[in-house]
């Protein structure tokens, strides 16, 4: 059975300013950058009126992920992620390398007061008797642990550019 789990943002700036920091090339590139992990970069990238798609890889060391992830992975973790977004609304699935395991998302951005707020939820599943759902556990800890570095990247970079 997949393992479920929500990820909220909150930001100070619109929801208009947020989406449009979110899907930008120049940011999906500096973000990879800087907390992107090995061998990070940005894959695909298009954009047409209020839709836009990505696909991303990012990698994690070997040495920085649970053992029990180690123990099925010969290396280190490299996830390729691809997001569609149309208008407020988007749709993620990420793949891990070497492992039987898919990630899918929905995500909402709404205004929030004066800001806005991102709502993510997903599901990830790995298709491996006995440890699967254990290594989901930790999957879905570390998605969560990157969706909120990535938002507060976010507002980082919102911030310096106001």
């Amino acid at each position: 059975m997949p393992s479920r789990f929500e990820h909220r943002a909150t930001f100070a700036a619109t929801a208009d300013d947020v989406l449009s920091t979110l899907v930008d090339e120049a940011f999906l590139t500096a973000r990879l950058r800087d907390i992107g992990g090995k061998s990070a970069a940005l894959l695909d990238h298009q954009r047409s009126g209020d839709s836009a798609a990505f696909r991303l890889r990012q990698g994690v060391d070997a040495n920085r992920l649970p053992s029990a992830v180690r123990s099925i992975l010969n290396g280190d973790l490299v996830v390729e992620r691809e997001e569609r977004w149309r208008g407020f609304e988007s749709a993620g699935k990420a793949t891990i390398s070497g492992v039987p395991a898919h990630i899918s998302s929905r995500g909402q951005l709404t205004a929030r007061g004066t800001g806005s707020e991102l709502w993510i939820k997903a599901e990830v599943k790995v298709g491996i008797p006995l440890v699967g759902g254990k290594i989901e556990k930790v999957v879905a800890e570390q998605v969560t642990k990157l969706l909120a570095a990535e938002a507060e990247y976010a507002e980082k970079w919102l911030a310096e550019r106001s």
